[in-house]
């Protein structure tokens, strides 16, 4: 009888991850993530934090997607002062949206001391974000949300002329769409609960997004405690989708546990998505695709740490994602890009 071969413990494709073809690391080292696309499908926005290089929290960075075999040139387009996150692309390619805290200090803001918090696994808000338009070598060009509190988490719609993004404005993390021409804001979500890391269907008629939904008298005193303090803790949450206006909202994963980082697929008929829901350690999370609808759950990824983050390329194409995978048992967060089979 022929064994089967057994699949390396650290590896760049696994088994059964029958969608990847092709896989390119593209970055060696540190913490990579939220890579999105340009809408040409020519280069990616990213951030990166990394103690070896001297960057001590997220910064952003754009490089262009490289052929087989070649290596991924990018550069820093942030200042470097502050912490960044959520960049995005406008059309055209000569601008960017990120969200950044330098108005509130040139130096990187404190990470929360989970110490004080029983080790809990909690996210910082940090109220000094605020999102900003810049160009393509890291001028900023304007400032979009101007509201104290948190603003960030933001991406724009198909055509470019609205950006979706969280905000704390009104006392809770509720999701806001502003028209990029005339500023004119309005919020979309109003249950208690993050609402956060929403993006627009290719065709533009919907919106996913991830949330939470305390509901007992404990849940909401432990959520409104923590955001008090500018934290939340996301181990529970769960898919959301609704029409582009935020109307017909409907929660399409009942899977428990953290369900989070959801895109849409080319199509605009499937959500792509990450969870750690199978592992009651809560570690660790995998990609998985379901229907707009919640049907129809398949596993995408296999990494026995962490793949996150997944973007299809606007010709759906390719997938970008980030992943612990070959990393060498270290702790580093790196870029990965594939082919995308059906």
């Amino acid at each position: 009888m022929q064994l089967a071969a057994q699949q390396p413990a650290d590896s760049m494709h696994y088994a059964d991850e029958k969608h990847f073809k092709n896989i390119q690391q593209l970055t060696f080292g540190g913490d990579n993530a939220e890579a999105y696309w340009s809408y040409d499908g020519s280069h990616v926005i990213f951030q990166k934090s990394s103690a070896k290089e001297g960057i001590l929290c997220d910064r952003m960075f754009i490089g262009k997607i490289p052929a087989a075999g070649e290596k991924f040139n990018y550069k820093q387009v942030s200042s470097g002062k502050g912490r960044t996150t959520c960049g995005y692309f406008l059309p055209g390619g000569k601008h960017i949206v990120y969200a950044s805290t330098h108005l509130g200090g040139d130096s990187c803001p404190p990470v929360p001391d989970r110490s004080k918090l029983g080790n809990r696994y909690v996210w910082p808000v940090y109220d000094s974000y605020d999102i900003f338009m810049a160009d393509t070598s890291g001028n900023i060009t304007k400032q979009l949300t101007h509201t104290a509190g948190y603003d960030a988490e933001a991406t724009l719609s198909p055509d470019g002329s609205k950006m979706i993004f969280t905000s704390v404005r009104d006392g809770d993390l509720d999701l806001y769409i502003m028209e990029l021409s005339t500023g004119n804001t309005k919020r979309i979500t109003t249950e208690l609960g993050y609402d956060g890391g929403a993006w627009f269907s290719p065709d533009g008629k919907k919106i996913v997004w991830r949330a939470s939904r305390p509901a007992t008298e404990e849940e909401i005193k432990d959520y409104k405690d923590l955001l008090s303090k500018g934290l939340v803790a996301p181990t529970k949450m769960e898919v959301f989708v609704a029409d582009a206006d935020g109307t017909n909202a409907k929660q399409i994963t009942h899977l428990g546990q953290a369900n989070w980082a959801p895109n849409f697929t080319p199509d605009s008929k499937h959500i792509i998505f990450c969870s750690n829901h199978e592992y009651k350690r809560g570690f660790p999370f995998n990609m998985y695709l379901t229907d707009i609808n919640g049907n129809g759950l398949e596993k995408v990824s296999r990494d026995k740490g962490f793949d996150a983050f997944p973007m299809f390329s606007p010709d759906g194409r390719k997938i970008i994602f980030s992943s612990n995978r070959n990393n060498g048992g270290t702790r580093d967060t790196n870029l990965f890009i594939a082919d995308w089979a059906d």
